[in-house]
């Protein structure tokens, strides 16, 4: 199912998961789950083999949330039984999607909420490169709009282009040039803020309002440096094994890596769960043979 695109599952915690719990456990929140409460021995067992109907009804609400994350975190614990899928490379597996949605860094950033992408949830920013080919700069996708404050992102998203939204607006826009935005503040009084007691409360925005940035950047520093901080996309190379790319989605809890070549960074496609579901359930391609026959 998930291969198909299903990112998570709504699965019953029932007597049916105890015998495949210890190879095969459910994952939440980084924590094992177990089908019977730490606090139930033999009576909770003889309980749930007992046709009560309200230990029906408990079994029955009993859920976890099985996501593609739990999957291939499960699977990054059995490398050793996918051999040697794991340490070939994502080219050789066809793990590599060519299916993805990117955006001009010279268009309005507002473009990349009208590409609508299904799996990954994200837009490249792309720049064009002299040989007509697409680099690589950032992304504007729905998990880091979901970090961000949602008043200063939309300012963004509305006023900016792609390009200064993923790179910071401080170096691509004077200090006259940004505006401020006021944003209503009660103080001491009702919420409406009538009798004086409302106040407009300006904010000028920046990329660390849309929370980019987590650490303080030094002025001198250009606009390169500061994007190739905490907002630089997730990159990995055609030729990296499938191991690392996953190990390397969970460590940073992403949904996705973009995949480049070159010093340029060239865009080339993309891995998400779903290749990653179908690179591991496939056979391994067969090792090339050279005929020497003439």
């Amino acid at each position: 199912m998930m291969k198909q695109g299903v990112k998570r599952l709504l699965v019953p915690k029932s007597v049916v998961w105890k015998g495949v719990s210890k190879k095969f456990s459910i994952l939440y929140n980084g924590k094992w789950l177990k089908n019977i409460e730490a606090g139930s021995n033999a009576s909770s067992i003889a309980n749930l083999n007992r046709p009560s109907s309200s230990t029906a009804t408990i079994s029955k609400t009993k859920y976890c949330c099985l996501s593609r994350e739990d999957v291939v975190r499960f699977l990054i614990g059995c490398l050793g039984a996918l051999a040697p899928i794991p340490l070939s490379s994502i080219s050789s597996l066809g793990a590599i999607s060519s299916h993805y949605s990117s955006i001009e860094a010279s268009l309005p950033a507002v473009e990349a909420t009208k590409k609508l992408p299904h799996d990954p949830s994200a837009v490249a920013v792309v720049e064009s490169t002299l040989d007509g080919q697409h680099k690589i700069i950032g992304e504007i996708s729905a998990c880091k709009l979901w970090k961000c404050d949602y008043l200063a992102a939309a300012y963004a998203l509305a006023n900016l282009s792609a390009g200064q939204f993923v790179m910071g607006v401080e170096d691509n826009m004077s200090p006259r040039s940004v505006p401020d935005i006021g944003v209503n503040s009660t103080v001491k009084g009702d919420s409406n803020g009538t009798n004086g007691s409302g106040s407009m409360r300006l904010r000028r925005f920046s990329s660390r309002s849309i929370g980019f940035f987590g650490n303080s950047v030094s002025p001198n520093s250009g606009a390169r440096s500061m994007y190739r901080g905490r907002s630089a996309p997730l990159t990995c190379r055609a030729t990296s094994s499938l191991a690392a790319v996953m190990a390397q989605m969970l460590s940073h809890r992403a949904t996705h890596v973009w995949v480049t070549e070159g010093e340029d960074d060239v865009l080339v496609g993309v891995v998400g769960y779903g290749e990653i579901m179908h690179a591991v359930t496939n056979r391994p391609p067969p090792p090339s043979t050279v005929s020497t026959n003439q």
